[in-house]
């Protein structure tokens, strides 16, 4: 799978969805059950899940920073 495949497919995912994809793949290579090609590319793909879920958990909180300061001046 490409590159630019792997962007766009986990872009469509929900925090809980990448997460247990990182899961998964982190159980397969702990597990040493694949080859290291395969590897190499279940790596990038973490790599990928994790910059996605660290850009949900930044929009979360600057949500929640928004509302904090709403209500501090209500």
């Amino acid at each position: 799978m490409a590159k630019e495949e792997i962007k766009n497919d986990i872009s469509k995912l929900t925090f809980e969805q990448a997460i247990k994809q990182l899961t998964d793949i982190v159980s397969k290579i702990e597990q040493g059950k694949i080859p290291l090609q395969d590897s190499l590319e279940q790596y990038e793909k973490g790599m990928a899940l994790i910059k996605h879920c660290k850009g949900i958990l930044e929009k979360a909180e600057k949500r929640i920073e928004k509302i904090s300061k709403e209500e501090q001046t209500e």
